[in-house]
């Protein structure tokens, strides 16, 4: 495995983990905690595309 493969499984596992939080804060938590799982959901998005832009330049 090479550093564009780890980056690779790293953006795909905090995809999914991006997606759990935000489901879990659309339909789990229905109070304020809701939009804070919601908030670090897209954070991971955040940190997944730029794992996602350093392929191959790394």
């Amino acid at each position: 495995m090479n550093k564009n493969t780890v980056l690779a499984w790293a953006t795909i596992i905090m995809i999914f983990v991006g997606l759990g939080l935000i489901a879990l804060g659309a339909f789990r938590y229905d109070d304020v905690a809701g939009w804070g799982f919601a908030a670090v959901g897209f954070g991971f998005f955040a940190v997944a595309w730029v794992f996602n832009a350093l392929k191959g330049r790394v």
